[in-house]
């Protein structure tokens, strides 16, 4: 059986037309909807979407795993990225 590539989706805080998404913490915002809140009282993102920072543009990294896990939730958040204009791009590929 051949290897699968597995990967991931980076939604940018960046709109198609170049202009920078807000507010500003809209990629935390965004991953607190897959979130919980641990026994500490501190949210945890669940590791299938992280809100980071790359090459300075706030974004959001989904793993694409999660279309299988839950695809209600990987649509929101592609929809969520088409409705406000924002770069989609793919992120790292991981053979596994």
């Amino acid at each position: 059986m051949p290897d699968e590539l597995i990967g991931e989706v980076v939604i940018r805080g960046i709109t198609t037309q170049g202009c920078t998404f807000r507010p500003s913490d809209w990629a935390d915002r965004l991953a607190s909807i897959v979130g919980h809140v641990g026994r500490d009282n501190r949210l945890n993102y669940s590791p299938d979407v992280q809100p980071v920072t790359r090459a300075g543009v706030r974004c959001v990294v989904v793993n694409q795993k999660l279309a299988t896990l839950d695809a209600r939730i990987f649509k929101f958040l592609l929809d969520f990225a088409h409705e406000n204009d924002l770069e989609v791009v793919d992120g790292r590929k991981v053979m596994r």
